[in-house]
């Protein structure tokens, strides 16, 4: 069922591109304490891409943390790290996350 799920979310997001990172995100679990626009149990994407704008570093960092989780950014609560996530598809997520208006 979860293969079905994830080929739907693929599917989609290749139909609509602005949707292909945010379908990979859900797939993910990232939407579990992320939102595009709110703030969850941790920042909302777009708040995230605000405070990273410019920073010409911050894809890189981004994506790291994805991986690696981390804390101390974003206030007390811990961001666990994501073993499902591999660097290809962090980097794509970071990407993502960073081009949200």
């Amino acid at each position: 069922m979860k293969k079905i799920v994830f080929v739907l979310a693929l599917s989609a997001a290749a139909a609509f591109p602005a949707m292909a990172d945010q379908a990979l995100a859900q797939a993910k679990n990232c939407m579990a304490c992320h939102a595009v626009d709110n703030k969850l149990v941790g920042p909302g994407y777009k708040e995230v891409a605000v405070k990273y704008k410019g920073d010409k570093t911050a894809a890189d960092k981004l994506a790291e943390k994805i991986i690696k989780g981390g804390s101390g950014v974003w206030g007390p609560v811990p961001m666990p790290a994501n073993a499902q996530v591999n660097d290809a598809e962090a980097k794509k997520l970071a990407a993502w996350i960073l081009g949200l208006k």
